[in-house]
């Protein structure tokens, strides 16, 4: 009889199975094999009244997959449990154990990364079920069907709103309590004053040594006055510096990263690293090109560092080698593997590009060069500092030369920085510098910005609520649900949004804020470390939660629908305004009894005659209730644009000119209407 080694992924049993060699047979549980019921009181599937007694059943469609899986068990001389190595992998190891009968005759078994080598290796260091492990994530579990449940159904009761969650509420509130900031905010003037040169600008800074802030016009034109055109050259530091790389990636700096700079959405991020780490088929072998991708550790394992430095000692010299570089630590961090790193460094982009598609070969590329990065020497600076003093007021220029490139040689593309020359000082015989003009500029101070998927991502994990592997899913849900839309990659709360927040915050603001969600967060690694009990740690929160729930229920008051003033042509109730995910529409007060929706007649606003075909181009809308303009000659004439066309065609081109930020701009050439 073979042994047995059971996966969650089917695309990392073939790979493995090779591997392992015929001895052994690899097959895949797909994931999760069970979950809560939706029976018991208020369909929790917890016995919330004995020690929160879960109640699991086979996950809809996966009864085949159970009974297949229970015949391999039978018919094998021993069960290696080789799920995910995290708290979600753990647990999935659990419900296998338990859900599949196996004894005794089986070993749990990690790797952080699929290469053979470490999946030999993981076989000769098996261990048993980490039952803290599995405790913690079946906490989250509980505690996230209790909230998920209860303020779900509250709120579709009391807002129209879709759903609730324990992190995603608190996610939510982020976004909505930026967007009052931005509401809130007041803006105020100020200006600067800035001295050109030939060759570089300085900026006032300081007034007889305190900091100056300049607030109106007229008190810049009375600096101006006082001012002349020649500066003394006050004082010149030169000082070495050095800029560090930054370690490698985790979860949310990658999410991050792949954002900013290749413009992924970190639900695609995560897509494609799961597929990098789960293998590829490079011609003359299958193999997970990368490590572990759901990790909070920046670690790496000193096999990688020793086959790096060599690499970079052939590539680029052993002046270029640097040192492990370690990000701060985390308290909250799961040190348990890894950061996300290439398997092997000898695997480079370029050598594997033709096995990859164009996206997973960009991500394998950020991946890669910030791993080789960062065991690089630092780069060095000489940078100078100079002051120039213009009766009292003082001025400051700073400037910096590349001495050496160290980690930059190959990161620059990612890390812009460019040199800022000073001529030479010392060459000024009258110690006195003319400038060619000085200026003056007016601005207005801004609120903090709108998040972005990258920022709030980053900012969720400053306050230490969710964790890294969620954040996808947490943006995935707030947009699905309708209660934040994307404007320029922007989040913004839409109205429902901001309702939901603060019926929330009306009675759960003890429990839907940053501080008791990190907590919990905290609790959780507590429970997984063997240093705090699930079950105190799931009655204190229910015993807080609950009355809050009962109460709202009572006392929340219902957003009444606004009365059209018709009647249902089908059941004769009002006809009410509601509010959906792609905005308003009427319908039926008597709704989910009578589904009848009032289908509007469709009205084509007009906007200019199209140049393409004669017809005119028209307001309309995607299926997700986006406005875009297209032809109403559609689909014989597919002119279509994202920004409101104007009344001219563009001098260039004779393209149609939009607005666009402000500006008219041509939709098709580089023309800039001034």
């Amino acid at each position: 009889m073979k042994k047995l080694v059971i996966v969650e992924s089917p695309a990392k049993s073939k790979t493995i199975e090779k591997y392992l060699g015929s001895d052994y047979k690899v097959v895949s549980s797909k994931g999760h094999i069970r979950d809560l019921a939706t029976t018991g009181k208020f369909g929790l599937g917890v016995d919330v009244e004995h020690d929160f007694k879960p109640n699991y059943v086979p996950i809809k469609g996966k009864t085949k997959d159970i009974n297949t899986l229970k015949k391999d068990v039978q018919n094998s001389s021993f069960v290696y449990l080789a799920t995910d190595p995290d708290r979600e992998g753990e647990a999935i190891s659990w419900h296998l154990k338990d859900t599949l009968g196996i004894q005794d005759n089986y070993s749990r078994i990690v790797f952080n990364e699929i290469t053979k080598d470490v999946v030999m290796d993981a076989i000769k260091n098996p261990r048993k079920i980490d039952e803290n492990l599995v405790k913690s994530q079946e906490t989250r579990r509980i505690l996230d069907r209790i909230i998920g449940f209860r303020l779900s159904k509250l709120m579709q009761s009391k807002t129209g709103g879709k759903s609730a969650g324990r992190v995603q509420s608190v996610a939510l509130k982020l976004i909505v309590d930026r967007e009052r900031e931005i509401q809130a905010f007041v803006s105020t003037e100020y200006w600067t004053i800035m001295a050109d040169f030939k060759d570089f600008q300085a900026d006032l800074e300081k007034y007889h040594g305190k900091k100056i802030e300049i607030a109106s016009e007229v008190e810049a034109n009375e600096i101006l006055a006082k001012l002349s055109n020649a500066f003394k050259i006050d004082s010149v530091k030169e000082s070495d510096t050095e800029h560090k790389a930054k370690p490698v990636f985790k979860t949310s700096t990658l999410q991050r990263m792949a954002a900013n700079k290749i413009n992924f959405d970190p639900s695609k991020t995560m897509k494609i690293a799961q597929k990098l780490y789960e293998g590829i088929d490079l011609g003359n072998e299958t193999v997970g090109l990368i490590t572990y991708m759901r990790t909070d550790s920046e670690r790496v394992s000193n096999v990688f560092v020793a086959e790096t430095y060599e690499y970079i000692k052939k590539n680029y010299g052993p002046e270029y080698i640097g040192s492990v570089k370690i990000g701060k630590k985390d308290k909250m961090a799961q040190d348990a593997h890894e950061g996300i790193r290439p398997t092997s460094i000898y695997r480079t982009p370029e050598s594997v590009k033709k096995y990859l598609t164009p996206d997973e070969y960009k991500l394998y590329h950020l991946i890669y060069i910030r791993a080789l990065a960062s065991l690089m020497a630092n780069a060095k600076f000489l940078q100078t500092n100079v002051i120039l003093e213009n009766n009292g007021y003082t001025f400051k220029v700073t400037g910096s030369v590349l001495k050496f490139d160290g980690y930059l040689k190959i990161y620059q593309i990612f890390e812009e920085q460019n040199d800022t020359l000073l001529p030479d000082f010392a060459s000024y015989k009258s110690n006195t510098i003319i400038a060619n003009k000085i200026n003056k500029e007016q601005h207005f101070t801004k609120p903090q910005p709108r998040y972005t998927k990258s920022s709030l991502i980053k900012e969720m994990e400053n306050l230490g609520i969710g964790r890294p592997s969620t954040y996808a899913t947490i943006l995935s849900t707030i947009i699905e649900r309708g209660y934040v839309i994307l404007e320029d990659k922007k989040l913004v709360p839409t109205q429902i949004g901001m309702e939901t927040t603060d019926k929330l915050q009306e009675f759960f603001s003890d429990i839907v804020n940053v501080e008791y969600t990190s907590a919990m967060e905290t609790d959780l690694d507590k429970i997984a470390e063997s240093e705090e009990d699930n079950i105190k740690v799931l009655r204190d929160f229910y015993d807080k939660f609950e009355p809050c729930v009962e109460e709202a229920f009572h006392k929340m008051e219902k957003k009444e629908a606004e009365k059209t003033g018709e009647t249902c042509p089908e059941c004769g109730n009002d006809l009410v305004i509601r509010n959906g995910k792609y905005g308003t529409f009427i319908a039926c007060s008597n709704y989910p009894t009578c589904k009848y929706i009032k289908k509007e007649e469709k009205r084509n606003i007009e906007i200019v005659d199209c140049p393409e075909c004669g017809g005119k181009i028209i307001e309309k809308r995607t299926r997700k209730g986006k406005v875009f303009y297209g032809c109403s000659n559609y689909p014989d004439c597919k002119v279509a644009l994202w920004y409101k066309p104007v009344q001219e065609l563009c001098p260039k081109c004779n393209h149609l000119l939009i607005e666009k930020k402000k500006q008219i701009v041509c939709s098709n050439c580089d023309f800039i209407k001034e």
